[in-house]
């Protein structure tokens, strides 16, 4: 398996500045590489402290140039915020820079603090999305972009430098909703799994995709990419304690930032999966049960039960990889490095001992 972290930036803890969470962050980051890692990925988001890297393309760029061999990845670059010609423009660049270690990974967003400040109808995201891939995954591999949609309108533009490989096979996005899976397979790109639902729907979800990009594309899907809000301790009774205050914690800013206690998603067209979600959370007792529900799907636990956690989720999805979250909702420094240092000392080398599944695509070998 692949294995590799993600840095998000998390600045809910007042204590500490927005520059402190940057330094901290960023030692943490510099880790990657020599702890074995294989890939380091950032997120986007923008105008509050939830997670504090509006542009995940410029962080990455920078530990491109601190690193010879980490993969980097973008979970996710959110299209309906940006002009699409200028993602791929970014892509272009960095993959130069890199030689050729990006993993694209993009979405399209949920936040309505998000949508709203930067001026977009979060009902028109899903169209807006589909537009941008499209013209940002034509691009890249004809090396041209030309697209006449109802949001995106680009004349045709070569861009430079020009793309100097495909790709196709590392490029991947987040799907929730079953309609987003079914996108997601007629655009021929992967799958991006951040646990937020039973495994049981996800399943079905993965299902349905395969079938309609084997229909569509002639071959088999790649093998999705999981991420996951990690906590390792040599101590089960200290590792469920350290979950259940920073897992848990980061759970309680999901729901302050995408403002799950309320009812707009209810009624938004396009977010139909997520104003369940907000049914339930919404609904007596639903926040606290929606934490208990959170932290089954995370991995925590002695080094052995995260191995046994991150191996039930790769039975359950066919996942190639895992991407371990490591630093959250105001954890510690020295907590989130002892953490990493261990799941890399004794989780990692067992996960890289693992086989790829029979169908993973090329993205991730």
């Amino acid at each position: 398996m692949h294995v590799g972290t993600a840095v998000i930036f998390q600045g809910t803890d007042g204590s500490r500045t927005d520059h402190d969470v940057y330094r901290n962050e960023l030692a943490l980051a510099d880790l990657a590489e020599p702890l074995g890692f294989e890939s380091i990925w950032g997120v986007e988001h923008h105008f509050t402290s939830y997670t504090m890297c509006p542009d995940v393309l410029q962080f990455l760029t920078y530990m491109a140039g601190r690193t010879t061999t980490l993969r980097l990845g973008s979970m996710v670059v959110v299209l309906p915020w940006h002009d699409p010609i200028r993602v791929a423009e970014q892509l272009a660049v960095l993959d130069a820079m890199s030689d050729g270690r990006v993993i694209f990974g993009m979405g399209r967003g949920l936040g309505r603090v998000e949508f709203e400040g930067f001026g977009v109808d979060q009902e028109e995201s899903r169209d807006r999305f589909v537009e941008s891939a499209r013209l940002i995954l034509e691009g890249l591999e004809a090396g041209e972009f030309e697209f006449d949609g109802t949001y995106v309108k680009q004349a045709r533009r070569e861009i430079r430098p020009r793309p100097f490989k495909s790709f196709r096979g590392r490029t991947y996005a987040a799907a929730v909703s079953p309609e987003s899976s079914e996108i997601m397979a007629r655009l021929g790109i992967g799958i991006l799994i951040i646990p937020q639902k039973p495994w049981d729907q996800v399943a079905t979800d993965l299902n349905n995709y395969r079938t309609v990009y084997r229909e569509v594309n002639g071959t088999d899907a790649p093998a999705p990419i999981c991420a996951g809000w990690t906590l390792c301790d040599k101590d089960a009774g200290r590792a469920e304690e350290l979950a259940r205050e920073y897992i848990g914690g980061y759970w309680k800013t999901v729901l302050e930032h995408y403002e799950l206690v309320g009812d707009h998603l209810t009624h938004m067209k396009g977010y139909e999966t997520y104003g369940r979600m907000q049914q339930i959370v919404s609904s007596p007792g639903g926040a606290d049960a929606m934490v208990d529900f959170f932290l089954s799907l995370q991995v925590w636990g002695t080094p052995e039960q995260c191995f046994e956690k991150i191996m039930d989720v790769r039975g359950r999805t066919g996942s190639d990889s895992f991407i371990g979250v490591f630093s959250y909702a105001g954890m510690p420094y020295d907590i989130a490095e002892q953490n990493m240092r261990l799941f890399a000392a004794e989780v990692m080398p067992e996960l890289k001992s693992v086989a790829a599944p029979a169908t993973a695509g090329a993205l991730l070998k």
